[in-house]
């Protein structure tokens, strides 16, 4: 009997081991999770580091799916390039599902989407829309365009290869900017489901096989947690400063800035954010496709602006640095980036305006100043008026600013002791002087007193 106990204790060890064992791997597959990431602006590098991050997140987690929620008007096509290897790359399924309602893909947007093991969009959307165009939103000259076209088209029918998708279309979006409905996509091959919503999207996706860096992957969305996660607020920052037009601001910003600390030396606070600005603008720059001869012309016309409030030029190199700053401002992206990346023109010309109203008004500022009569110094005892201690024949004494100084005629004529004076010049530390007017006396306040008694001689 006793030597049957430990057997019966071992098995009874060893039967709720596996009772708990059985109940951990039943809880594991109930918490599978579904990974959802919004993306509702330009596909910027900020937003391509973040997705790639996060889908190696995923792919850590073992996640059930991953889900790229996607409202956008395209971006750069080096930042897409990113996502769609982070995508290809993931042993994680990936879906793109273009939503909420009159959300888009556009541009690089189709190219993410073709390159999603699924593809699902919600009523209302559309797709499309992909043709390269010029850093202006215009249209490439004929051989760029030619090798940008050809060299994106044959990448998204790679992409339509790889994941079975409709490549014809594909093309056509692409040479001919074809854009289609939801309803459309799903008919053409393009897209693999239409989901009004997430939870229609995971029913819909419920046993689908997608296909991933680890081959043919069942999809298991059945009963599992939905984990959201947004862009950080550092992220959010970065982005909104690659932002081609809040770069484009934050650098002219930070050019007025500077420009006006170095026209009216002491303001500090217009240098401080100057310098601010021209830094977070820097980095933002950092981040565009730049042609840097546009930034070089920008920097020039602002050093322009500077040199004409110390330089007698008239206003010519004024306007000079606003032919440059405009040419610079039309060629500061480079040509290849999407219509949501352009400069907006009135922007550019407000801008001038503005600068153009700042030299303007700086300008006359510096002008006023220059005429006024100097208050303090020897240049500012120029027309001062005061009263003579001594007959000036032509030498003598004079007491001007509550001081005395010797004082000569300036035209030679004798002046008595008692009678007002103005200081007409300097000689060294000698004053020039001449008889006062009445009216200069009575303006400056100065009485005309009977003559003081001689000053003591010095008998040494």
């Amino acid at each position: 009997m006793f030597a049957a106990l430990p057997k019966r204790l071992f098995s009874g060890i060893l039967t709720l081991v596996l009772l708990l064992a059985g109940c951990c791997l039943h809880a594991s597959a109930a918490e599978s999770t579904v990974t959802v990431l919004p993306i509702d602006g330009p596909i910027l590098p900020p937003v391509a580091n973040w997705v790639a991050f996060e889908i190696a997140r995923a792919n850590s987690r073992a996640d059930a799916l991953l889900v790229i929620e996607l409202d956008t008007p395209g971006g750069l096509m080096t930042s897409s390039d990113e996502i769609i290897r982070a995508i290809l790359a993931s042993e994680v399924p990936v879906a793109v599902w273009v939503a909420p309602e009159n959300a888009r893909a556009a541009s690089a947007g189709v190219f993410i989407t073709y390159a999603a093991s699924i593809a699902v969009m919600a009523p209302g959307t559309r797709i499309g829309a992909a043709s390269p165009v010029g850093g202006d939103g215009g249209d490439l000259d004929e051989t760029m365009a030619r090798k940008v076209t050809n060299d994106a088209v044959s990448q998204i029918q790679a992409l339509a290869a790889r994941n079975g998708r409709n490549a014809e279309w594909a093309e056509s979006a692409v040479r001919d900017a074809a854009s289609i409905t939801a309803e459309e996509a799903l008919a053409l091959d393009v897209v693999d489901f239409v989901a009004p919503d997430l939870p229609a999207l995971l029913a819909a996706v419920d046993g689908h096989t997608a296909r991933t860096a680890a081959g043919s992957v069942p999809v298991a969305t059945a009963g599992a947690a939905i984990r959201t996660e947004r862009m950080g607020w550092v992220d959010s920052i970065l982005t909104l400063l690659s932002t081609p037009t809040i770069a484009f601001l934050l650098l002219t910003l930070g050019g007025l800035g500077l420009f006006m600390e170095l026209s009216q030396p002491g303001a500090t606070f217009p240098g401080i954010a100057g310098a601010i600005s021209l830094l977070l603008g820097l980095y933002g720059l950092g981040t565009l496709p730049v042609n840097w001869t546009g930034a070089a012309l920008i920097g020039l016309a602002f050093l322009l602006f500077v040199a004409d409030i110390f330089l007698p030029s008239f206003g010519i190199l004024t306007i000079g640095g606003l032919v440059s700053f405009v040419l610079g401002s039309f060629m500061l992206i480079d040509r290849g980036s999407a219509p949501a990346l352009a400069i907006p023109s009135p922007l550019i010309w407000g801008f001038a305006a503005l600068i153009a109203l700042l030299a303007i008004v700086i300008g006359a500022l510096v002008a006023k100043s220059s005429l006024i009569k100097p208050a303090t110094g020897r240049e500012g005892l120029v027309g001062t008026v005061g009263l003579s201690r001594q007959d000036l024949a032509p030498d003598g004494v004079v007491f001007v600013s509550g001081e005395l100084w010797q004082a000569t005629s300036a035209d030679s004529e004798p002046i008595p002791a008692g009678a007002p004076i103005a200081v007409s010049g300097l000689d060294g530390l000698r004053l020039l002087v001449r008889r006062a007017t009445s009216q200069e006396a009575a303006g400056a306040g100065v009485a005309i007193l009977p003559p003081p008694p001689p000053l003591p001689v010095d008998q040494s």
